[in-house]
């Protein structure tokens, strides 16, 4: 990997982020006149056409990437990351963008905590150290006993730990299927669950409205492929620290567009819960030259 094409995905995870920013910001808008269920299943519509067409595109077509031994494995990582999508959108309703994300920035730790019972990893005492320190930045958030938390600050962090758990599975199914499948069948399965819930509740949208899910649906594209290209050009390693950005985007579009507050807890918390988060990332990396 040369350092131009290090530096490329450095660019392309820190435009993916802004995408990202942005759905999010739509998302927001959207469910405060739309049902939750019927905005996240016409994303996870546009989501299945998009993986449909890349792996028709591909060697072998649709029949190579729906190919899997651990269908099981796949269905249950989507059902996983369509209830995250969900609770995510619901917290942006409760909380704002701001607090959202502050406290959805734990998934890495929940990822390194997990990755021992899940996936067999050994967790040393660097990386615990590192989640406790995490998860004090959660209750620094949080605020518990301060008669400030409220049952909703919950939200997000159950989505943090449904994508988690979604990550977890993912290393898993790599184990056996290579990206194409297991992008494919995410789409897939998240459209066929969301399908149901979406069209119960489906109601007419406003001109504004439809305009606004077309955007949604354009940037969800716009992220993904942004998401592809950067670890097609650089390692994951390179460039997933750089993901953080995505709190710095939503913290001024929830400022800006909402009138959301930053409260100094929730600052001092997702600096706390970030830099925690990096150290397990630099952790990984090193553990993983070590092993090479």
């Amino acid at each position: 990997m040369t350092e131009q094409n290090t530096r490329k995905g450095i660019w392309l995870m820190i435009a993916t982020t802004l995408v990202f920013a942005g759905q999010d910001a739509l998302s927001r808008h959207l469910v405060e006149n739309n049902g939750i269920f019927q905005v996240v299943m016409v994303r996870f519509w546009v989501h299945a056409a998009f993986v449909t067409l890349l792996a028709a595109r591909r060697p072998g077509g649709l029949a190579a990437a729906a190919r899997t031994r651990q269908p099981g494995v796949h269905i249950l990582r989507g059902l996983l990351l369509a209830g995250e999508i969900c609770l995510m959108v619901l917290a942006f309703s409760l909380l704002g963008l701001v607090e959202t994300h502050a406290v959805f920035t734990c998934y890495p730790l929940l990822v390194a905590a997990l990755s021992g019972p899940i996936l067999g990893e050994k967790v040393g005492w660097r990386r615990w150290t590192a989640i406790g320190v995490g998860f004090v930045g959660v209750l620094v958030i949080l605020q518990p006993g301060s008669g400030a938390m409220s049952i909703e600050a919950l939200v997000p962090f159950g989505a943090a730990l449904g994508f988690a758990l979604y990550g977890l599975l993912t290393r898993y199914a790599a184990r056996r299927d290579d990206p194409t499948t297991s992008f494919f069948w995410t789409g897939i399965v998240c459209a066929l669950a969301m399908t149901g819930p979406g069209l119960w509740t489906w109601a007419p949208m406003t001109p504004g409205d439809s305009l606004a899910m077309a955007a949604l649906s354009a940037l969800a594209i716009l992220g993904h492929w942004l998401l592809i290209r950067a670890y097609d050009v650089a390692e994951a390693s390179a460039v997933q620290p750089f993901a953080y950005f995505q709190l710095v985007w939503v913290t001024v579009l929830g400022v800006t567009l909402f009138g959301e507050d930053l409260r100094w807890n929730v600052a001092l918390g997702a600096v706390i819960v970030v830099a925690a988060g990096l150290f397990t990332l630099w952790r990984e990396q090193v553990r993983r030259r070590a092993g090479r």
